[in-house]
C-alpha cells in the first residue's frame, strides 16, 4: 500500500485527531462554557439588582405621597350611609392628583376592594389575589427590606409593583400599590447581555489567536520526538533526547524513550554480535572439522592404493588417523560442552574445599607439565559452593594452556590459591612468550588463537578458554588475563564472597 505524504504542521494542527487540535478545542470549549456560565449568573444578578434598585426608588416615591392622599383624592368614590345626607358645604375639597408617567397606582381597601387610581391615565394597575394581598399586608413590617413582585396587568404588560400601608382619616386605610413596566429594565439587561456576548466572542477569538502559537511552542518537543521516531530504524538508534526541557510529562516521555532506544540499540548490537559470532563459529568449526577429515580421507586413499600391504606404511597411516580422530572427538566434545553451557549450565553444587581439590590434582598436573617446573601455593581451608568436576575442568584447561605456551625445559608454571575479605582468588601463571595486547581482549572468544600455527601444532582448537569462561561465570565468578609480550601470562579467577561462597580461611 502506498503511504500518503506526511502532514504539515498546519494540517496536523487542524486535523480532528491531532493532539494540538484536541487540546486547543477542548480548552476553548471549557473557556466558552465558563464564560457562558458567568454571563448567565451575571445577567441574573444584574436583573435582580436593577429590579431591587427600581423597587427601592419606587418605595421612596411611594412614601413621599401625602398621608391624606386618600382623604382628598377625587379618584376614590365617596362612600356614605344609606340614610346619610350630604349637607351643603361639607363636601371635601377634591382636586387632581399628579402621578409619575408610566406608573400605575391602585388602592386596596381593608375589605379587599381593588381601586385602580391610574386607569383613566392609561396605565392599568395589575390586581393580585386576596391571599396575595393578605400576605403583602403581613410582610409590611417596619425596617423590613423592600419587597416587590413581578406581575402582569390585564393588558399582559409585565410590571414591578411595590406596596405601602395607606392611612385614611387617621386610621389604617388598606394598601397603596405602585407599579411600573419592566420593559426598560429588561432592555438594559438585554443590552448588557449583547455587550457581554460580543466580549466573549472577542475573548475566544483572542484566546484562539494566542493559544495557537503557545500550543505549538509547548508541543514542539513532542513534535521533535515524532520526527525522530519517524527517522529511527535498526541502523539509526543513537538518537537521544534531552530529559530536562521544563515539562514534566515530556521529560518523563523523553526519559522512557531514551531508555527504549538504549535497550533496542543494545539488543541490535547483541544480535549483530551473535550473528557474527555464529558465522565465525560455523566457519571455524567447519574448518577445524574439515582439516582432520581431509587428513583421514587422504590416508584412506593411500591405504586403498596398496599401502595397506606395507606394515610400516599401514602403521604410520593408522597412527595419524587415530590422532586426527582424537582431535575430532575432542572438538565435538568441546562444542557439546559449550552448547550445554549456553543453554542453562547444570551445575552439581556442593560445599567444596579448593585447596584439597588442587592437592588431589597435583600428580596429574605435574605429569602434564613434564620437565617444566611447577609451583603450587595454596591457602589452607579455602572453601565455597562449587561443582567439583567443573572446577577440575577449569584448572586443567588453564594448566594445559600454560603447558602449551611454555618451553618444555625452561618453563615455569605457578598455581596460587588465596582468600581474603573480597572472596576467593585462583591464579595460573606461566613464563611463556605472553600475549600481545591486541590479542589479550579476544583470548576468551571461541576459536580465537593468537598463534594459530603453534596452537594447531599442539592440537588446540581455541575452545578451552571459552569453556573455562562459561564455567567460571556460571559459578558467579569472573576470569581475566594479565599479560605482557615476552613476560608470560597470568590468568586470574575471582569468586566474590556471598552467602553461598564464604571465601577461604587460613588454617594454622
Amino acid at each position: 500500500m502506498k503511504q500518503g505524504r506526511p502532514l504539515t504542521r498546519a494540517a496536523r494542527l487542524l486535523a480532528p485527531r491531532s493532539l494540538q487540535f484536541q487540546l486547543l478545542s477542548r480548552s476553548l470549549y471549557i473557556l466558552a462554557a465558563l464564560l457562558v456560565l458567568v454571563g448567565a449568573l451575571q445577567s441574573i444578578w444584574m436583573k435582580n439588582f436593577l429590579y431591587r434598585n427600581r423597587a427601592e426608588t419606587m418605595s421612596i416615591q411611594l412614601n413621599g405621597l401625602p398621608r391624606d392622599l386618600l382623604d382628598r383624592s377625587s379618584l376614590l368614590p365617596e362612600r356614605h350611609g344609606k340614610n346619610e345626607e350630604v349637607q351643603p358645604g361639607t363636601e371635601r375639597p377634591r382636586g387632581p392628583v399628579l402621578f409619575l408617567p408610566d406608573t400605575s397606582l391602585a388602592y386596596i381597601a381593608p375589605d379587599g376592594t381593588f381601586t385602580d387610581l391610574t386607569k383613566e391615565s392609561g396605565m392599568i394597575s395589575p390586581q393580585l389575589s386576596v391571599e396575595e394581598y393578605a400576605a403583602v399586608r403581613e410582610e409590611m413590617a417596619p425596617r423590613r427590606p423592600v419587597s416587590y413582585k413581578i406581575v402582569q396587568d390585564a393588558a399582559g404588560t409585565e410590571q414591578l409593583v411595590v406596596f405601602r400601608p395607606a392611612e385614611r382619616s387617621g386610621s389604617f386605610g388598606g394598601i397603596i400599590q405602585m407599579g411600573t413596566g419592566t420593559a426598560q429594565l429588561q432592555a438594559v439587561v438585554l443590552q448588557q447581555l449583547w455587550i457581554y456576548g460580543a466580549l466573549v466572542v472577542l475573548a475566544l477569538a483572542g484566546g484562539l489567536a494566542l493559544n495557537i502559537p503557545v500550543m505549538r511552542r509547548t508541543l514542539q518537543p513532542l513534535n521533535k520526538m515524532v520526527e525522530a521516531v519517524e527517522q529511527t530504524d535498526a541502523g539509526n538508534l543513537n538518537e537521544r533526547f534531552p530529559e530536562t526541557q521544563g515539562q514534566l510529562e515530556i521529560d518523563s516521555l523523553a526519559k522512557s524513550f531514551n531508555g527504549m532506544l538504549q535497550r533496542l540499540e543494545t539488543s541490535f548490537i547483541a544480535e549483530r554480535d551473535a550473528k557474527e559470532q555464529m558465522r565465525r563459529f560455523i566457519a571455524d568449526a567447519s574448518h577445524e572439522l574439515r582439516t582432520p577429515l581431509t587428513s583421514i580421507h587422504g590416508f584412506l586413499e593411500v591405504l586403498l592404493r596398496g599401502a595397506a600391504d606395507n606394515p610400516k606404511q599401514l602403521y604410520a597411516a593408522l597412527t595419524s588417523m587415530h590422532g586426527e580422530s582424537t582431535r575430532i572427538k575432542k572438538l565435538v566434545e568441546d562444542l557439546l560442552t559449550l552448547a550445554k553451557l549456553d543453554r542453562a549450565p547444570q551445575l552439581q553444587l556442593s560445599d567444596t574445599r579448593l585447596d584439597r581439590l588442587l592437592l588431589e590434582m597435583e600428580p596429574h598436573l605435574r605429569m602434564l607439565a613434564g620437565t617444566r617446573t611447577v609451583h603450587i601455593d595454596l591457602t589452607a581451608g579455602v572453601r565455597g559452593t562449587f561443582d567439583p568436576d567443573k572446577m577440575k575442568q577449569v584448572i586443567l584447561n588453564l594448566f594445559h594452556n600454560a603447558v602449551q605456551h611454555t618451553d618444555p625445559e625452561t618453563g615455569v608454571i605457578t598455581v596460587i590459591l588465596s582468600a581474603d575479605r573480597d572472596g576467593i582468588s585462583l591464579k595460573v601463571k606461566d613464563n611463556g612468550p605472553g600475549i600481545p595486547e591486541k590479542h589479550a581482549a579476544h583470548v576468551f572468544e571461541r576459536f580465537y588463537r593468537s598463534d594459530s600455527s603453534r596452537t594447531r601444532k599442539h592440537g588446540g582448537a581455541g575452545l578451552g578458554l571459552s569453556i573455562t569462561k562459561s564455567i567460571v561465570e556460571a559459578h558467579g565468578g569472573t576470569i581475566s588475563v594479565r599479560s605482557r609480550e615476552g613476560a608470560g601470562s597470568t590468568f586470574v579467577l575471582t569468586f566474590p564472597e556471598n552467602d553461598e561462597n564464604k571465601g577461604g580461611k587460613v588454617l594454622k
